[in-house]
């Protein structure tokens, strides 16, 4: 299986109202320090209503970039019940979701 299918596969598993870090899911398909790698594949994303890829976020609680742009990453977020401030995500601890 290719990468970016494992990681989209893997990226399937982060329930509505979750996000996860790019190391995370890089971790999680057996990448080490792969956070970049998971962004590109992301970005090139062919699926993005099927592949919640717009739940994934920096490892600091920044939303990071979305093909749509950031406005529509954010009200994706909202409609799954994840508030945003600044671009970083509230009460991020309790939204990461962990592998």
């Amino acid at each position: 299986m290719k990468i970016e299918e494992r990681v989209y596969k893997k990226l399937l598993q982060v329930p509505t109202g979750y996000v996860v870090t790019y190391g995370e899911l890089s971790r999680a398909v057996g990448l080490h320090n792969g956070q970049r790698l998971v962004g590109q594949i992301m970005k090139k994303n062919p699926f993005p209503v099927i592949v919640p890829c717009h739940r994934v976020v920096k490892s600091d609680g920044s939303i990071g970039g979305y093909a749509f742009g950031q406005n529509i990453k954010k009200n994706m977020l909202l409609n799954e019940g994840i508030k945003t401030h600044r671009n970083k995500i509230i009460n991020f601890e309790k939204k990461k979701f962990r592998f």
